[in-house]
């Protein structure tokens, strides 16, 4: 089932809602608030939110300079654009000084379907996971991007909360716990395990449910939190399942898939496979859900890699 609200639907609510109980958290936009959805933030608390215009790149130094002030700002924008235009002062400005700045990063994955190559954001987890005291947030689904709004205003330092413009397959019925460090168990099942994010997680779902109708039974993980990555969950389904498939709306390099392949090469080494884009761009479709498909992220796509993982393992 569809979630009711798109995930930034869910994110803007959530940060107005978050204003009336903090009165020190502050929104800054690039001149996109009505994609964003910061605009119900603006709406309700005007004198705390500052639209930069179009410079990603000055609204992270704003955003700093508030936070030396004593504020919490979230930092609005395209996952796609912070990602790249501002990366030097998300480093520098953010990660280095380890300023208690949020970002705010959405349109993430193919979500922004018709803009093309230049705003689909498919990099960005991995560039934002290798800096240095950065958290890495990718919720999945509208619940849980309510959940974590509260959450990383109250964390110290600087986070990046990934978020997509699309409405995501919803897999929570209810108020979702969640915290930094931590995985979600969303389905038991001990033949292989499936650790997922984001957009891909409601997709995950559903690929476990047509598989245990042939009678395999695969455990979803949803893994929101990129970094710090649950390293324990993902140990124990190393050990109790036959290999791991990673699933998400991202470059198969350096990201999710990325993240946990380092850690079980170092700690349990374990058949792996990566569902994700490849080594390439995506073109523009008429909605995200047909350019998922198209870019080797539909239902089938986890179920051959699933399958492909258990052959792979009788053999060996």
């Amino acid at each position: 089932m569809m979630g009711e609200l798109s995930q930034r639907e869910a994110y803007g609510l959530a940060l107005a809602d978050y204003g009336e109980k903090n009165p020190q958290v502050m929104a800054l936009d690039v001149d996109t608030s009505a994609s964003t959805l910061s605009h119900f933030f603006a709406k309700k608390y005007p004198d705390r939110f500052i639209n930069i215009g179009i410079a990603e790149p000055a609204m992270i130094d704003w955003a700093v300079g508030l936070s030396l002030s004593g504020y919490i700002p979230f930092a609005n924008g395209f996952a796609a654009l912070l990602s790249l235009r501002a990366m030097e002062q998300i480093r520098t400005n953010l990660c280095y000084a380890r300023t208690n700045v949020k970002l705010a990063a959405s349109y993430a994955g193919l979500s922004d379907y018709k803009d093309g190559p230049t705003h689909h954001a498919i990099l960005d987890i991995d560039m934002m996971r290798v800096l240095p005291n950065m958290t890495v947030i990718v919720p999945a689904d509208a619940a849980e991007t309510t959940a974590w709004v509260p959450v990383i205003a109250e964390m110290d330092g600087p986070v990046y909360l990934r978020i997509s413009r699309a409405a995501t397959l919803a897999v929570h019925e209810g108020p979702v716990n969640v915290a930094p460090g931590k995985g979600e168990l969303l389905k038991p099942g001990n033949d292989a395990a499936i650790i997922t994010c984001g957009a891909m997680a409601g997709r995950s779902m559903l690929a476990a449910k047509e598989l245990a109708e042939s009678g395999i039974n695969v455990r979803v993980i949803n893994m929101a939190s990129i970094k710090p990555l649950d390293e324990g969950l993902v140990l124990q389904a190393a050990e109790e399942t036959q290999g791991i498939i990673t699933v998400e709306e991202h470059s198969v390099i350096g990201g999710l898939g990325g993240a946990v392949s380092e850690l079980l090469a170092e700690k349990r080494p374990t058949l792996v496979r990566r569902v994700g884009i490849k080594d390439r761009f995506a073109h523009t479709a008429p909605e995200p859900e047909s350019l998922m498909d198209a870019m080797g992220l539909g239902v089938g796509d986890i179920k051959q890699a699933v399958t492909n993982l258990l052959e792979n393992a009788k053999s060996r």
